[in-house]
């Protein structure tokens, strides 16, 4: 498998690239964990304009994997991954917003992920509406668009492997 990702990193996929630097960052697939180099990889594949990309990087900053923890460069990446289409990034600011009092702004993000697929975006919205900082409204447009993404997605093939294992259960 590194050969191959390998191989394919040299032809400049951004996802191959990715990989291997979450394979550097956990030490996973016989290398050795190495964060400087996991950070490389992921600055790469950004480079190449991946979303998910921006978002590992995010993710490093705000958690202190192998650097120091630095939330304004975090949120910097999140916002760069969230400008991509990233639904996770999406997520991750509506908790940095949360936790410095935003609701508002935080509820805009939610529902981003929400439409996305975030299931974790749903409960946050869930548990502002059951503390009291959102109205029934949000709470029931939040549901809403929860369910319309599962009737996005629905699909024979996928009912049928939620129920022979649940890693596939999708709702």
């Amino acid at each position: 498998m590194i050969k191959r990702r390998t191989r394919r990193m040299d032809m400049n996929d951004a996802h191959a690239i990715f990989n291997m630097g979450c394979d550097y960052m956990d030490g996973k697939h016989g290398l050795r964990q190495d964060y400087t180099k996991a950070l490389e990889l992921c600055h790469r594949a950004a480079k190449l304009g991946y979303a998910k990309a921006y978002a590992g990087i995010g993710y490093v900053y705000n958690n202190g994997r192998g650097v120091e923890i630095d939330k304004k460069k975090a949120r910097h990446y999140y916002e760069l991954a969230a400008m991509r289409g990233d639904e996770v990034a999406r997520y991750n600011l509506g908790n940095m917003e949360r936790q410095a009092g935003n609701i508002d702004r935080a509820l805009k993000h939610y529902m981003i992920a929400v439409r996305g697929g975030i299931s974790q975006s749903l409960e946050r919205v869930k548990a502002l509406y059951s503390d009291g900082y959102l109205t029934k409204d949000d709470y029931t447009k939040a549901l809403r668009t929860y369910q319309a993404y599962l009737g996005e997605i629905k699909s024979n093939q996928r009912d049928e492997a939620a129920a022979a294992d649940d890693h596939y259960r999708y709702y």
